[in-house]
């Protein structure tokens, strides 16, 4: 399974899950004051966060698909990657949270815990373990200084 899916087909199928337990689950519900504000604004958030990410990458021309890490030819640390590791998937993240508060069952922080656990040993840990092999010392250094997901 290790980088074998791409993580926007992770993320539809973690998008689907909360779809279900919003939906089907009958007890959970949670509301409270500028829930769908909030939501809003996490959607916003994590649309700026993948452009901004995208962009670096474009503009170093490197590669932008997360099952070849082998691929790279460059290590991406100022910008959002001097504050995140993986503002892609942090931002995949947020428009999880975002969708779960729209769905507004409390249940639905357990499949945004699912796919953090899933993109961290199915997805990032293989792609850190290339990109140490392909960087190095100056790849180590930037994870002792930079945390995965914010």
């Amino acid at each position: 399974m290790e980088l074998k899916l791409p993580p926007i087909l992770v993320f539809i199928f973690f998008a689907i899950m909360m779809y279900l337990v919003g939906r089907f689950l009958p007890f959970g519900f949670f509301d409270f004051f500028g829930r769908f504000l909030l939501a809003k604004i996490l959607s916003v958030l994590a649309v700026l966060v993948a452009l901004v990410s995208l962009v670096q990458f474009y503009r170093l021309k490197t590669t932008v698909d997360p099952r070849a890490p082998h691929k790279t030819n460059r290590l991406i640390t100022n910008g959002l990657y001097k504050y995140s590791r993986n503002p892609m998937y942090l931002a995949m993240l947020l428009l999880i949270l975002a969708y779960g508060l729209q769905m507004g069952n409390a249940f639905n922080t357990l499949v945004a815990a699912g796919f953090v656990s899933y993109m961290n040993r199915f997805q990032i840990i293989p792609e850190e373990k290339i990109l140490l092999q392909k960087f190095g010392k100056e790849y180590k250094i930037y994870l002792s200084q930079t945390r995965r997901w914010f």
